[in-house]
């Protein structure tokens, strides 16, 4: 019998809820959107709301069962954004997973001198551009606030450094609806108009309800405004187990899911089909530190739990992996982001976010670290790519070739196959003695090498009359 020459492909996967499990949840997110609701005062919101069938008293919303699955039916289940130059980059869709940094860090750990001082628009610029350097990193976020910029205007500032130093998708937050309306003028202007940006947005706002199931009002305006312009908006919630939610998962899971989707029942009632993407950073209190943590397992475990939920939905998923609790670039640091971008991948989060910077639960960036949990989704991506299996990779002439007690070192196959194996440049495998000879480095030292060396990357500038209409944009900030 011969053997078949089709390719067999099998992505490895991950389930943490059953299909059971599942329906208990979106039940369970259901009754407390129509028992609890949420706590919403936005004037207009209210009156889209009531008009469509919500209940609602005084600044308590009870929002029923079809209000919310509707929403979901209208809500797309694909959402493709692209690069500054309309170049479409990330299909948001099913399981597939796109990893990338994290925002609003308000330190810096230097990757010369290792001092951690706070984070300023030159930060901005030098952990954008790395981003940039990094493939495996699709998209970017506003790694780091801006100590040295006025308040009013810092977030804004912010998002500008970072589309002028780094050409994919930026997702970003602000503080109020004039904030995103400027940096949708920037995208606009970037992406040569509206036309073009809507084929492939080049921006992703994120926003946040307030845990447990409160909007506060500026949120609920950049919630409609988004939907009004098609700007792809996350809505995500932060409930910390013990403290913000209950402290079981299912609980939390619950709680997160209804946070969402409340969201989205707004969102879609301004402008259906408008783009969307659910999702929820759940994680727990430590209750021996009090702090919210970033590399507990138990936020994987929910953040996977959502992701199935989403693919459930179907809707698009922001997820979370590759951040630490660890201060520096240690054994801890490298252990808990290895643990959740694989997991992560393997059960298919979406706009995967936090791969990159965030340590010591979400205070300080640090470009050694996006270097490493760089490396660390290189080998997550080698993983998730399985093993192929056809007549090429099965390998059966070389095998009758070689023949017992034979090499395979000067095959022809071998030439031809051998560089899919990942080699890294910070990992080494190399003899003692020859170590040794090299130099003796340690992992340390070759991190900090090669992310310097990574750092002196910069993107194609911007043509000078559009670095000079952002010049004219921020001038005009208030």
């Amino acid at each position: 019998m011969g053997m078949a020459t089709d390719e067999l492909y099998f992505k490895p996967q991950l389930r943490v809820i059953n299909d059971a499990q599942i329906a208990q949840l979106h039940a369970a997110t259901l009754e407390v959107l129509e028992r609890t609701g949420i706590k919403l005062t936005h004037p207009k919101a209210l009156e889209i709301l009531s008009g469509a069938g919500a209940r609602v008293s005084g600044d308590r919303v009870k929002i029923p069962a079809f209000m919310v699955e509707d929403a979901i039916r209208k809500a797309p289940p694909r959402v493709v954004l692209g690069t500054r130059t309309g170049k479409r980059t990330v299909f948001l869709e099913r399981d597939k997973t796109y990893f990338g940094p994290s925002l609003d860090c308000i330190d810096y750990l230097d990757p010369k001198t290792h001092v951690r001082s706070r984070f300023t628009s030159e930060n901005v610029q030098a952990t954008a551009a790395l981003c940039d350097a990094l493939p495996n990193f699709q998209w970017c976020m506003t790694i780091g606030m801006a100590d040295d910029v006025p308040p009013d205007i810092a977030d804004r500032v912010i998002a500008r450094n970072v589309m002028e130093y780094c050409e994919k998708p930026l997702v970003f937050c602000c503080k109020d609806t004039n904030s995103v309306k400027d940096t949708y003028e920037m995208a606009l202007m970037l992406a040569g108009g509206r036309e073009n940006f809507d084929q492939a947005p080049c921006i992703v706002h994120y926003s946040e309800p307030i845990s447990p199931l409160l909007y506060y009002d500026p949120a609920v305006d950049k919630i409609i405004y988004c939907a009004e312009n098609g700007i792809p908006l996350i809505n995500f919630p932060a409930p910390q187990c013990c403290g913000s939610a209950p402290a079981t998962f299912a609980g939390a899971v619950v709680q997160a899911g209804a946070e969402s989707l409340s969201g989205l029942v707004i969102h879609q009632l301004v402008r259906p089909g408008a783009p969307f993407i659910y999702g929820a950073f759940t994680t727990i209190q430590d209750m021996r530190t009090t702090i919210f943590s970033y590399g507990a397992v138990e936020m994987s475990l929910m953040t996977g739990a959502l992701a199935q939920m989403a693919q459930h939905y179907q809707i698009p998923f922001f997820g979370t992996a590759g951040a630490t609790d660890s201060k520096f670039c240690d054994a801890q640091a490298g252990a808990e982001a290895a643990f959740q971008c694989l997991a992560s991948a393997a059960v298919g989060s979406g706009l995967c976010h936090d791969c990159s910077s965030w340590m010591d639960h979400g205070s300080v960036a640090s470009p050694e670290f996006m270097v490493l949990v760089h490396d660390i989704v290189d080998s997550v991506k080698h993983f998730m790519e399985g093993i192929p299996v056809n007549t090429e990779t099965l390998a059966l002439d070389v095998i009758h070739k070689v023949g017992p007690g034979g090499h395979y070192l000067q095959e022809q196959h071998t030439l031809q196959n051998f560089r899919k194996i990942k080699y890294s440049e910070i990992f080494e495998r190399m003899i003692y003695a020859r170590w040794e000879a090299g130099g003796a480095k340690t992992f340390e030292e070759r991190l900090q090498a090669v992310t310097l060396k990574k750092m002196a990357h910069r993107p194609e500038p911007l043509p000078e009359a559009m670095v000079k209409e952002l010049d004219r944009m921020q001038a005009s900030w208030k």
